[in-house]
């Protein structure tokens, strides 16, 4: 059915921003998504967000206004309840008597408007604002922990509330309670927050100590506290994840919930690990918002994208994504998840741990000590009546086995592995013992995945690379020559030339020659062959992809891909 582009779809069309093709996609894409076509056309990068908002405002007749030039201190926050605002996508800018003036991208959201205007019994009045402004301003506005941080003070750093606290006994057996510890690691907790950081390193060495950040991927040194003082971090961190303080000589983990503001906490993953000269610390920060972030968000390409979505789409069979630790296999596979997340899907999930923490998911932290493992809690689901289930991580052969058989029996199955590529992630489950035909008719679709950083846009530089080391790279004439390749310089924006990281991805669906290939017990050279065959870009060639479209550096595909 060919699909009627709406008014501003149209406009855009009208004035040559924007093909027709890509007019539709993007308008039956925000359907798909459920998000405003307004949104959808900015994530796209088609058009801009400014370009959008003229657009918009001609087509609708409705002022288009700077978002920055409004102070969001005199914002009046007592009006409209936070979740409207972030359900409805708006603002309120300013009260003048009885009319409420409120910032929106999206001028067709008339129900938004309207509820607004019930709620708070004012006449609304809309001015549109660019998208990525909005978005911008809706983080501030909503998010009390961000002032929190800039609030935060000398003396705050020393009552930073732990939630589900724990015995003061405890802390004083220990002297954990110690007040320069306890600033200091709350300043170092902070500190990793602000910077984006994903990981936290505490690490103990005979004649000094160290903290370090992972941050886009990369650890950096943060701090180096006196050595003398390696005991009493880790009580004090034990003390905040509810770990035994008097066990020394074996691995625990733990979790810290930590209470930023009234409305604002975050969740760090702890894990303990005795090394020669004391206890090795890493926390690992759980961002539940990376889930939401749509799959436009990922850096999947568009023929990659397509085949994800059509996977998700099918009633049953097996999703794999792979990678190495650290490479955004749990952000994809939640991602997927979100999407699947409908009033009419039962979706079920085994972890250990959860780190994403979802609403209308079943989520299960699997727990070895008492039995819990990733087997028995699938056996449990499919006593459940699910639709959908996500296991996170297949270790063994039963883990497989119970997978497999609950995709065969109309159920849609989402699990990681740890391999490098797509070929290796089917070779492995076929040395696990996983029956040839089994794995050919039950794997719709395998992801491999990484991680890289993107390059900043603020401080970004063309490079000079010869055309015969680009040719030696991988790269294709034709990409040489419609494309400009950039390095990283640096700013006072970023990091080292370096901000944010995108997914560089190896999207493999198994079609009947793929099926032939894994029932005749291929190895990993013969399926990379047909998936060379078949169009499918591995990590490689993606890469390559991303640094032409100038989001990434050719140095940084290279430390993220072995095949150079």
């Amino acid at each position: 059915m060919a699909v009627l582009l709406g008014g501003l779809a149209r406009k855009l069309v009208n004035d040559q921003l924007l093909t027709e093709e890509a007019a539709i996609e993007a308008t039956e894409q925000a359907k798909k998504n459920r998000v405003p076509l307004v949104s959808q056309l900015v994530e796209s990068d088609q058009v801009t967000s400014y370009q959008v908002a003229q657009a918009a405002s001609e087509e609708f007749g409705t002022p288009l206004f700077d978002l920055h030039s409004f102070d969001p201190e005199i914002f009046p926050r007592d009006l409209v309840d936070n979740k409207l605002i972030s359900q409805h996508h708006a603002i309120p800018l300013v009260k003048r008597g009885n009319r409420l003036f409120v910032a929106v991208s999206d001028p067709t959201n008339l129900i938004g408007l309207d509820e607004i205007k019930f709620h708070t019994g004012l006449s609304v009045d809309s001015v549109l604002v660019e998208d990525d402004k909005l978005n911008a301003a809706l983080e501030t506005f909503l998010d009390d922990g961000t002032d929190a941080f800039d609030s935060l003070d000398d003396d705050s750093l020393d009552n930073l509330e732990v939630a589900q606290s724990q015995s003061k006994e405890d802390e004083e057996d220990d002297g954990a309670d110690d007040a320069p510890v306890v600033r200091f690691i709350n300043q170092m907790l902070l500190s990793a927050i602000k910077k984006g950081a994903s990981d936290l390193h505490f690490e103990p060495y005979e004649k000094s100590y160290r903290v370090r950040f992972r941050v886009d991927g990369v650890l950096q040194d943060m701090s180096r506290p006196p050595v003398a003082l390696a005991t009493k971090i880790a009580a004090r961190l034990k003390v905040m994840s509810q770990l035994d303080i008097s066990e020394r000589r074996i691995p625990q983990d733990g979790r810290i919930k930590l209470k930023i503001s009234k409305t604002k906490a975050i969740d760090f993953r702890v894990n303990t690990l005795p090394t020669l000269f004391g206890e090795k610390i890493v926390l690992r920060i759980l961002d539940p918002s990376s889930a939401k972030m749509g799959i436009d968000a990922l850096g999947y390409e568009d023929s990659q994208k397509s085949l994800y979505m059509e996977a998700l789409s099918k009633p049953q069979g097996m999703i794999l994504v792979t990678g190495p630790t650290g490479s955004g296999k749990t952000v994809s596979l939640y991602t997927g998840l979100n999407i699947l997340n409908t009033e009419g899907i039962n979706i079920s999930t085994a972890e250990d741990p959860v780190e994403i923490n979802l609403e209308g998911i079943n989520q299960v932290n699997v727990n070895i000590k008492v039995g819990l493992d990733f087997s028995s809690a699938l056996r449990a689901f499919l006593r459940q009546d699910p639709d959908v289930i996500m296991v996170g991580e297949i270790r063994d052969l039963e883990t497989a086995s119970i997978a497999i058989k609950a995709a065969q029996t109309g159920h849609m199955v989402m699990s990681t592995l740890h391999t490098n590529s797509a070929g290796e992630t089917l070779t492995r489950l076929l040395n696990m013992g996983v029956p040839s035909f089994n794995l050919a008719t039950t794997v719709n679709l395998i992801i491999a995945q990484r991680l890289a950083r993107r390059l900043c846009n603020n401080c970004k530089k063309p490079a000079d690379i010869p055309h015969e080391t680009l040719l030696k790279e991988g790269f294709t004439e034709e990409m040489i020559e419609n494309s400009t390749v950039f390095k990283p310089e640096g700013c006072n924006q970023c990091n080292k030339g370096y901000k944010g990281r995108v997914g560089i991805y190896e999207v493999v669906k198994v079609t009947p020659s793929i099926s032939r290939i894994i029932m005749e017990e291929g190895n990993a050279i013969d399926l990379n062959a047909q998936f060379n065959k078949e169009g499918f870009n591995d990590l490689r060639m993606s890469g390559l992809y991303k640094v032409a479209q100038g989001v990434t550096s050719l140095e940084e595909v290279n430390r993220v891909t072995t095949d150079h």
